[in-house]
């Protein structure tokens, strides 16, 4: 199957680096590359940066999918959660493409409301990183990486437990939000369901300090699974 994805993702590559090629002429010289929390366009770049925008970028997730398994450390192996692994960043290398694939559009004079394009497919994203989420294991790479969460396996699950449900009902929020065309309350959603879990190891840990629940985990003891 990984090599079926594999595949696929090359297949992704090579069709975003023709079609660029096709549409370069029909581009103008400046194109926009970040858009501010009103969704308007705020930063523009040389069109050939799309070149690293779109496949560029595609090239760097795939690279990144078989690149993070072989350096990860001991006791953070990514073996232990690797078809979750696989599918999260198959989901971001999706999320990459569409984002792309919307940037072309709006750049080669296709109507297309970049606001609502951009905020929906990240909503998205959220939502089906969220489901998920619960599955993933201590890793460098992936979910609610904080000091509290690497340091005690027992606070990392509980806290992508909670950052679970907290990613797919902000993300839900955040999609409703940005068809509605609250762009700047849709930012916010996502914004306080990204810091939530972060808050949430920080008081988690610090409550087992207090009872003394840690000591035996962070002496090489297991977890709670």
């Amino acid at each position: 199957m990984t090599r079926k994805i594999f595949f696929f993702e090359i297949l992704l590559i090579a069709a975003a680096l023709v079609i660029t090629v096709v549409l370069y002429p029909q581009l103008p010289a400046q194109v926009p590359f970040h858009w501010n929390l009103h969704m308007q366009p705020d930063t523009y770049g040389p069109k050939w940066a799309l070149y690293l925008m779109g496949p560029g970028f595609m090239a760097s997730v795939m690279l990144m999918t078989w690149l993070f398994p072989l350096i990860s450390p001991k006791r953070f192996e990514i073996d232990s959660f690797w078809p979750t692994y696989h599918l999260v960043m198959l989901l971001l290398f999706g999320m990459m493409t569409y984002i792309y694939a919307a940037m072309l559009w709006a750049d080669s004079g296709r109507a297309i409301n970049m606001g609502r394009a951009l905020l929906c497919g990240i909503c998205l994203f959220i939502v089906a990183f969220g489901n998920v989420m619960g599955k993933l294991r201590r890793n460098f790479y992936l979910g609610v990486r904080t000091p509290w969460t690497l340091a005690s396996e027992r606070v990392w699950n509980r806290t992508h437990r909670f950052a679970a449900k907290v990613w797919v009902g902000t993300g839900l929020l955040g999609l409703a939000l940005s068809v509605t065309g609250l762009y700047l309350w849709a930012v916010i959603a996502l914004i306080v369901g990204g810091l939530a879990p972060v808050a949430y190891s920080l008081v988690y840990y610090k409550q087992l300090e207090r009872r003394g629940e840690l000591v035996d985990e962070l002496a090489g003891g297991q977890g709670e699974k």
